[in-house]
């Protein structure tokens, strides 16, 4: 199964809207809890990324029996230091973003803590294109 979304930029009212749509999908096809968790919130904070930092994007998820993949490319900025981006707490969110409650600099470490493989491709001016993997155990 293979799911494509449009993600608007600095339209916070339908941020996470293509993340909750997967979560509806995984639930309806059974997936584990575990499983569909990791995935909603790996892939919602790549989805609000591009919505604070790159005036959106697209996601493309393919969902196979033993594992999902969340593709999510922009055309923003790029990341200027990744290694910084990936520390709890770093953030360049705005005074503005931050006061509608985002940019509390976690969204990163959530993405690789939730996801089994996590590749960032990203150069300052060329946009980001971040990788998410996440394996789905046997179940019943």
């Amino acid at each position: 199964m293979e799911f494509h979304y449009e993600v608007s930029g600095n339209d916070f009212a339908r941020a996470g809207l293509a993340s909750s749509e997967i979560k509806k999908t995984l639930q309806r096809l059974g997936l584990p809890h575990e499983v569909i968790k990791r995935v909603a919130v790996a892939m919602y904070e790549a989805e609000i990324n591009m919505v604070v930092h790159a005036g959106g994007g697209v996601a493309d998820v393919r969902i196979d029996k033993e594992l999902i993949t969340i593709i999510m490319c922009d055309k923003g900025p790029g990341i200027e230091d990744l290694s910084k981006a990936m520390e709890d707490g770093y953030s360049t969110a705005s005074e503005q973003v931050r006061e509608l409650g985002f940019g509390a600099g976690m969204g990163m470490s959530n993405m690789k803590k939730n996801a089994d493989e996590m590749y960032i491709d990203t150069a300052k001016g060329k946009g980001t294109c971040v990788t998410l993997k996440i394996r789905i155990p046997e179940h019943s």
